[in-house]
């Protein structure tokens, strides 16, 4: 098919309220993440809604990875909240002319330290909460299965060509 014809027929479709999809398009889907799949909750020939799980990677590592994350981020707001006072301790004892310069100076860049650090652990967290999220492969639109190549037990290797997990037709009616 050409370019010319493909675009009419993609106007037709449109125009018939038809999606673009064509019968012949099959989704390939895998996760994210890297993992062991857990459950598959689908069977080949069953429909799906948009956002339905499909299946889980075991989220064992990837709740402690979260966990860590989340005490990593504590120990940042202790740490800031430190320095804060610290810096304004030291600003205080600055503008009674008690301490020096380079002691202002060192209580601040401790602070801005841990600022950065504190930023640093919440994007840290947000990445870990992200990747637990993304340990269930969901539909991301209305479709029917058509096969499951990945079982469970099967690993999957997110960063290395991961083979497709779930195979999805575009629901056609």
């Amino acid at each position: 098919m050409n370019q010319r014809t493909a675009a009419i027929a993609l106007a037709v479709l449109s125009l018939a309220g038809a999606s673009p999809l064509w019968a012949a398009d099959k989704v390939e889907l895998t996760t994210r993440v890297s993992g062991v799949v857990e459950a598959v909750l689908v069977k080949p020939g069953q429909r799906v809604k948009k956002g339905t799980v499909l299946l889980r990677l075991d989220r064992t590592v990837l709740r402690a990875r979260l966990d860590e994350a989340k005490a990593e981020y504590a120990r940042a707001q202790a740490d800031e909240a430190d320095a804060k006072r610290e810096q304004g301790r030291a600003q205080e004892l600055y503008d009674r002319t008690v301490s020096s310069t380079s002691e202002l100076e060192a209580a601040t860049l401790r602070y801005a330290r841990a600022r950065a650090a504190l930023s640093a652990a919440q994007a840290r967290r947000v990445i870990a909460q992200k990747d637990l999220a993304d340990a269930e492969l969901k539909a991301p639109f209305d479709g029917v299965v058509n096969a499951v190549p990945g079982g469970p037990g099967t690993v999957v290797a997110a960063d290395c060509q991961p083979k497709p997990l779930v195979i999805l037709d575009p629901d056609q009616r």
